[in-house]
């Protein structure tokens, strides 16, 4: 997990090493210094947990993305998706009306910077089928199974 001032940045899967966050911000923000600083991440980390267990179905604080224009609108849309809702590549590039830019847009899902906030879980194929997450499949399946279970349960 990692935040500028301007909000959370990156929030990688439970299972990442530490330098992939570095790798990030080396490529992604080299002006910046990573600092580890616990307090200033945890209102972010509470916020995730209360995901986790199912007490928070949206998000609050704020986010600092940091990616080309395409990536943005790509971005903005899977945040545009309800908790416990899934949709596909195509129709988030007819949401962002470029209906032909399916690949692009998958492109741009796995360069989403932060996982579970900027819900790319919920991108699934045409089929039905769970495609590509940084995570993970089995970390995608699961994040799905702990949505709908909590939608029903609700």
């Amino acid at each position: 997990m990692g935040a500028t001032s301007g909000g959370l940045c990156y929030l990688g899967p439970h299972n990442a090493p530490f330098d992939e966050l570095e790798e990030w911000v080396k490529k992604r923000l080299p002006d910046h210094l990573l600092v580890k600083d616990k307090a200033a991440l945890e209102p972010y980390a509470l916020e995730l947990i209360g995901y986790i267990e199912g007490k928070l179905k949206d998000f609050t604080l704020p986010l600092d993305l940091h990616g080309t224009s395409f990536q943005q609108s790509v971005w903005k849309a899977l945040m545009e998706i309800p908790y416990g809702e899934t949709v596909t590549y195509s129709d988030i590039a007819e949401s962002i009306q470029k209906p032909k830019s399916v690949r692009a847009v998958g492109t741009a899902i796995g360069a989403n910077p932060i996982l579970i906030t900027v819900p790319c879980h919920r991108v699934i194929g045409k089929n039905g089928k769970l495609t590509g997450f940084r995570g993970g499949l089995e970390m995608k399946k699961q994040l799905l199974d702990l949505e709908t279970q909590h939608k029903i349960s609700k």
